[in-house]
């Protein structure tokens, strides 16, 4: 199985040469040569999923906008028509109120948030697996753990309902060993792996770079999911990236657990 993380910036025209209708031909380029079986796009505005349902015929786009009247941002869920079938699909706020739309902490920025938890069938492994997309808050670590404990306790109820392997992935807007990722080195945490521990840089600001350390892009396996291959998409041509994040892509193995 081969899954991808790819915040594709959110498009206010605001990126000059960037901007997203400069980066489609490049985005197009990488998907079709890599064609992953599910990917996880974060800050996908309503134009920018519409342009994805069109331009990946050949599969099934879903995504579900943040605010109040599911507008804005949406984290979305892109799976190969071929190899996987989308079984279920549930968007839920980081909130104490998670099935009120456009709802948030206290503590937060005034940007919802929100997690995409599917179920998957994998047509190859003839099996299904659990995907949960997000993007935590960009602003506030406090705000950014409480969304954490309230996936991670969701990811728990869910494999104590049914047990199946599982993918955590998206923008966490931490860097490694951030306190607000404590909850994801807990015992008490189902145990997911980072198989992108050895990736140095995710945000790289369009070339830019982010010091010290711009990983913040992660994609966490369990239940037996073994990672062979992990890297990210540096795709670049005449200064023109496939986004301000480096998409990382990792090719899946299912074992035991």
């Amino acid at each position: 199985m081969k899954i991808a993380t790819f915040n594709i910036r959110c498009d206010y025209g605001q990126d000059g040469p960037n901007n997203f209708s400069c980066r489609q031909p490049l985005i197009l380029r990488r998907l079709a040569a890599e064609q992953p079986d599910i990917i996880g796009f974060q800050e996908v505005l309503p134009h920018v999923q519409r342009w994805l349902r069109t331009a990946l015929p050949g599969y099934t786009v879903l995504g579900c906008g943040r605010s109040r009247d599911y507008a804005d941002e949406a984290v979305t869920l892109a799976v190969r028509n071929d190899t996987a079938e989308i079984l279920s699909l549930d968007t839920f706020w980081l909130s104490p109120t998670p099935r009120l739309p456009g709802s948030r902490y206290p503590v937060q920025s005034i940007c919802p948030r929100t997690c995409a938890a599917a179920v998957i069938y994998l047509r190859e492994w003839e099996t299904p697996i659990r995907v949960y997309n997000t993007h935590l808050d960009h602003e506030g670590a406090p705000a950014r753990e409480q969304g954490l404990r309230q996936i991670l306790a969701r990811i728990r109820r869910d494999r104590a309902e049914l047990p199946m392997p599982a993918v955590l992935m998206g923008d966490f807007n931490a860097t490694p060993g951030a306190p607000e990722l404590a909850p994801l080195r807990e015992p008490s945490s189902f145990p997911l792996r980072d198989i992108t521990a050895d990736i140095p840089l995710s945000f790289h600001n369009f070339g830019l770079g982010q010091e010290p350390s711009g990983k913040i892009d992660y994609l966490f396996a369990g239940g037996g999911l073994r990672p062979e291959r992990v890297r990210c998409w540096t795709d670049e041509e005449n200064g023109v990236f496939l986004s301000d994040h480096y998409p990382i892509c990792a090719e899946l193995q299912r074992g035991e657990g």
